[in-house]
């Protein structure tokens, strides 16, 4: 049923480890499914109740959720074998409280709730390398909560400005960055006004800080971007 998926699949951080004969004995054993979704469609919607952990297999999607005024905070972007919903079987609550939506036409697979922890007896190798790849995502997903909230804290638009650009220099070593959304999702995910963001970031182009043709970004000078936060 998978074997087509297989080599994207076999890429994913989830399935890292696994040969492809193991990677589909486990996928029949934990009843996965997969689903296809156009532009724009919601793959899962904040408040609806929480079937399973989802990971995006072609295409991307944003994860985003309101406050109480309505306003729309992006949370992350999703790229293929990306996880979301990954936090929920933890959670007592049991209901999705993010929105996925689709921003390019995409695929996704699905693990039901009650499979995500293996319940074969003897534990076997594939649900022990899966379970290994789970705790090290969410781990690192904690991490990058834990980013956001540093995004918030910094109170001025530079300075939020500055942060985000310096995160993706050190997650990429280089200088040269291509962001993985338009302005409009950059000012959603750092919470200001696009607007604002856009003529601040003019500024900084014309400071000699930064420079940017659409979404790719040169850093000129990281000292002086790390002396905006």
């Amino acid at each position: 049923m998978f074997e087509e998926l297989t080599p994207i699949l076999l890429k994913a951080s989830l399935f890292v480890g696994l040969t492809p004969k193991e990677l589909n004995a486990l996928l029949s054993c934990v009843s996965a499914s997969t689903a296809v979704y156009k532009k724009n469609d919601v793959i899962a919607h904040g408040g609806d109740l929480f079937q399973g952990v989802g990971m995006i297999i072609r295409g991307e999607a944003v994860v985003t959720k309101e406050n109480a005024l309505g306003e729309r905070l992006m949370m992350t972007h999703l790229k293929s074998g990306d996880l979301f919903g990954e936090m929920l079987p933890f959670a007592g609550d049991g209901h999705y409280i993010a929105t996925v939506e689709a921003k390019t036409a995409c695929s996704a697979l699905f693990i039901p709730k009650d499979k995500v922890f293996p319940s074969c007896f003897s534990l076997c190798h594939s649900h022990r390398v899966m379970l290994q790849n789970y705790l090290k995502i969410v781990s690192k997903k904690s991490l990058l909560l834990n980013q956001k909230i540093e995004y918030l804290r910094i109170r001025s638009l530079r300075g939020k400005i500055a942060a985000f650009l310096l995160d993706m220099y050190e997650q990429t070593g280089s200088r040269t960055l291509e962001l993985p959304f338009n302005r409009n999702e950059m000012a959603e995910f750092l919470n200001v006004s696009r607007p604002s963001m856009s003529r601040e970031m003019g500024r900084m182009k014309h400071d000699g800080v930064i420079d940017f043709r659409k979404n790719t970004f040169l850093i000129l000078d990281p000292a002086r971007l790390k002396a905006f936060i």
